[in-house]
């Protein structure tokens, strides 16, 4: 079982405009079913794990969740979740949670979706094995950055889809004196 962070970032290291608009992504030409598109990432994937932002983000955008998979929504807000129980609201610490969602992945792997500062504690905590992003072709000059944390990485694949240079790196260690 292994702990993913996989996103998508402009190519100056945002997951979204300050904002929270993703509209710079949408547009960008990626083939669905190409090297480390989302659909081949999620067949691997058992539990998430997400912020209630890109929770809200979701529902926004789809209408509903989309999702089947077991979901743990850290939250600090009353916000509302499919009565089916397959989102939890959660303030516990992600030590807590990784275990729970480690049992309820059933033997298939994480996917800390976002924002890059819950990944970060996820790494915080050694808990996260590797970090996937797709770099669009776009600059946004602020905004939610990947990983608000000095990590090391080793680079493990890499490939282009269509417009995006896509990368996936294995977590080495928490880099010294940094936030």
């Amino acid at each position: 079982m292994t702990t993913h962070y996989y996103t998508a970032s402009s190519l100056d290291g945002f997951i979204a405009t300050a904002q929270h608009s993703l509209d710079w992504l949408l547009k960008q030409d990626i083939d669905e079913n190409g090297p480390m598109a989302y659909d081949g990432f999620r067949a691997m994937l058992g539990a998430m794990a997400l912020g209630a932002t890109t929770y809200e983000w979701v529902l926004a955008h789809e209408g509903s969740w989309p999702y089947t998979l077991p979901a743990w929504v850290f939250t600090h807000r009353a916000i509302s979740v499919p009565e089916d129980g397959s989102v939890r609201l959660t303030q516990s610490d992600v030590r807590d949670v990784h275990a729970e969602m480690t049992v309820a992945a059933g033997g298939k792997d994480l996917w800390i979706v976002g924002g890059g500062d819950l990944a970060g504690q996820f790494a915080d905590a050694g808990l996260l094995d590797e970090v996937w992003v797709q770099y669009a072709p776009v600059t946004l000059g602020s905004g939610s950055p990947v990983l608000p944390r000095g990590l090391d990485l080793e680079l493990i694949d890499v490939a282009r889809n269509r417009d995006f240079l896509c990368g996936r790196y294995r977590v080495l260690r928490r880099t010294p004196n940094t936030k």
